[in-house]
């Protein structure tokens, strides 16, 4: 059971304000204060500093953070094993990002949950931001994710490596582009800010001093498969998965841009709170869903 100081202590450090996580946790102020130094005399370490105004964690507060973050990530799903064990059933809630969750991933949870006929299963997609912050909370037990995250944080097994293509549709002026100078005529259609296919374009593009701003036209989208829609109807260019196009390349609906020295590749993780209790289930659950 997770102490209710340590519950103050990471409300303040979500909001970096003592009034803000006072008015969420319906305490008064000095009682939040209590709270966190209670803890720095637990602990022997300061845990907060002020920059001017502004308040910060320090060295022992990050290591605090990331400690307690794993701690409630574990009591609430040690919570719902022993509920599932009234219930004689199992529980698991999950998270994986747009392309992995509707496209990766399909047919392999298809699979697992009919090796497991007794689990209630809970399926969050969401970008990879997002999916972190349900893990660090607590709110999903494990993700699998394409963007980038703080590999300290997290126990993380490779689930698989895509490469990332650049397709249009099949009457749209880029099939035969090869070279970024003639690509940036084009209008790019986009994911959201935050997207893991996103991320890895843009620091692809500023190793060649690019950006996004750079193309001549620009449309954003939260849906891969919105995306892939106005692709396919020779609206624009993408950037996307190469598994998550397969099928509409093999079909003609879609076609490969063939950029010269366009070879980029990232790995989709399965990750989950570093030194969790838990680890052997997650293991267990990643050889499923991987074989």
């Amino acid at each position: 059971m997770l102490d209710f100081r340590i519950h103050t202590f990471l409300c303040v450090c979500r909001h970096m304000n003592y009034t803000k996580a006072a008015a969420e946790l319906r305490i008064t102020q000095p009682a939040v204060s209590q709270h966190i130094r209670y803890l720095e005399k637990e602990y022997g370490a300061k845990l907060f500093s002020y920059t001017g105004k502004h308040l910060a964690l320090t060295q022992a507060g990050h290591i605090l953070l990331n400690a307690a973050a794993t701690i409630r990530h574990d009591d609430s799903m040690l919570k719902q094993r022993l509920q599932d064990l009234q219930r004689n059933n199992k529980s698991i809630a999950m998270g994986a990002t747009h392309t992995i969750g509707e496209f990766c991933i399909v047919d392999k949870l298809a699979e697992f949950l009919n090796r497991n006929p007794n689990l209630n299963l809970r399926l969050e997609i969401a970008d990879t931001e997002y999916l972190l912050k349900l893990v660090d909370e607590g709110k999903i037990d494990f993700a699998i994710v394409e963007g980038f995250f703080e590999v300290c944080e997290y126990d993380t097994l490779p689930f698989s490596e895509e490469p990332l293509i650049a397709v249009c549709g099949p009457d749209y002026p880029a099939e035969d582009i090869t070279v970024w100078k003639d690509l940036l005529k084009m209008r790019i259609i986009i994911r959201e800010k935050g997207a893991g296919a996103r991320d890895l374009l843009e620091r692809h593009l500023a190793e060649h001093n690019l950006t996004i701003e750079d193309f001549a036209y620009r449309v954003e989208a939260g849906s891969p498969k919105a995306i892939k829609e106005m692709v396919s109807r020779n609206c624009g260019v993408a950037f996307l998965y190469e598994h998550s196009v397969r099928r509409e390349l093999e079909q003609g609906l879609l076609r490969q841009v063939p950029i010269r020295h366009f070879n980029v590749r990232h790995a989709f993780s399965f990750l989950w709170r570093k030194g969790s209790m838990h680890k052997q289930t997650f293991k267990d659950i990643f050889k499923q869903l991987k074989n």
